[in-house]
């Protein structure tokens, strides 16, 4: 969920019901079950979900910085053009002028948009990810032989 979210074509999936982080949940429930020998409950899926999703979260502002930072000279470059072509409104022009530069504090507002993207992806992806390991747990749970009674073990 991490890497495909920080990839800059590839993380357009999650503009469909936020794809990646949804089926992050799904796979960790699938891989919490395999590891299992009694069926999973939607609770378990639900917690190794949020899990995913926290992790993923963290993946994915570790992977995107330096991904931004390669991709940046090529964004400055469509900007410039952008306002060499001059049809541009002059609010617009502004607004293209300050993100070309980096802005007044360029290093300021790039540690910032990196704490509160972080922060959105630990929301989205808690939320999103938890639906995805329940309906994880749902579709991958094990099911027991008919006839045997399942008997939780005692701690």
């Amino acid at each position: 969920m991490g890497v495909l979210s920080a990839l800059p074509i590839i993380a357009a999936g999650n503009v469909c019901c936020c794809l990646w982080v949804v089926s992050g949940g799904a796979v960790a429930a699938y891989l919490f079950q395999q590891n299992r020998s009694t069926p999973m409950t939607p609770g378990d899926g639900a917690l190794v979900g949020l899990l995913a999703g926290i992790a993923g979260a963290l993946v994915r502002s570790l992977v995107s910085i330096p991904i931004d930072i390669l991709v940046a000279p090529m964004e400055q470059a469509m900007v410039q053009r952008l306002l060499d072509m001059g049809t541009l409104p002059p609010e617009a022009r502004d607004v293209l002028d300050r993100y070309g530069r980096g802005g007044v504090m360029g290093g300021a507002y790039f540690i910032l948009g990196r704490i509160v993207g972080l922060m959105f992806w630990i929301f989205v992806g808690g939320i999103f990810s938890t639906l995805g390991g329940v309906l994880g747990a749902l579709v991958f749970k094990r099911q027991t032989p008919p006839g045997v009674i399942d008997i939780p073990p005692t701690a």
